[in-house]
């Protein structure tokens, strides 16, 4: 890398990079963090990413929910005890496998995953809104570059809160 390139020469970039990247990141958990405000009494943030992933995915066996997750099948099930208790899922049987069941959200578990995505999304689209046109043009170019690395799906492009995925779900499992 040059000068020109932005950094000092025989600065390795790699390491800039990183520590660029873990100072976003202490701010995308901040962003993460506040969101999280209107439900962190009735949730913790490992049930949050439970009520994620029932949004993604809609009605779920457990042993799928489990994987998904990247936790034991008993740790699920005490997440999903938890979660109905809260009244944000339920279970439902599985009308193709009567032997089965499915968990899913409620119609409460759906607003509060609506409400922190949109609250997420207005921090980040403030932020945003402070960077210039050429900013936000190489933002996108380094974000998409990086996400495509990391293997994280594109989030899709609507204006239904609910279609924002938050991360942390191996949409690939199931």
């Amino acid at each position: 890398m040059t000068e020109r390139d932005g950094l000092a020469p025989g600065v390795d970039d790699v390491d800039e990079v990183t520590r660029a990247v873990l100072t976003a990141s202490r701010l995308l958990v901040a962003i993460s963090a506040r969101s999280l405000a209107a439900v962190e009494e009735r949730v913790t943030i490992p049930q949050f990413r439970m009520l994620v992933v029932l949004s993604i995915r809609g009605a779920t066996k457990l042993v799928v929910l489990a994987e998904q997750l990247q936790v034991a099948p008993s740790t699920a099930m005490r997440m999903v005890d938890r979660l109905i208790a809260s009244g944000l899922a339920d279970r439902q049987t599985n009308p193709d496998n009567r032997r089965e069941t499915l968990l899913r959200l409620t119609d409460e578990g759906r607003r509060a995953v609506a409400e922190v995505t949109a609250r997420r999304r207005a921090e980040l689209a403030t932020i945003v809104e402070r960077l210039g046109p050429q900013q936000r043009v190489a933002l996108i170019e380094a974000l998409s570059a990086f996400n495509e690395a990391g293997g994280e799906p594109v989030v899709p492009v609507t204006d239904d809160p609910e279609s924002y995925p938050l991360g942390w779900v191996d949409t690939s499992v199931g």
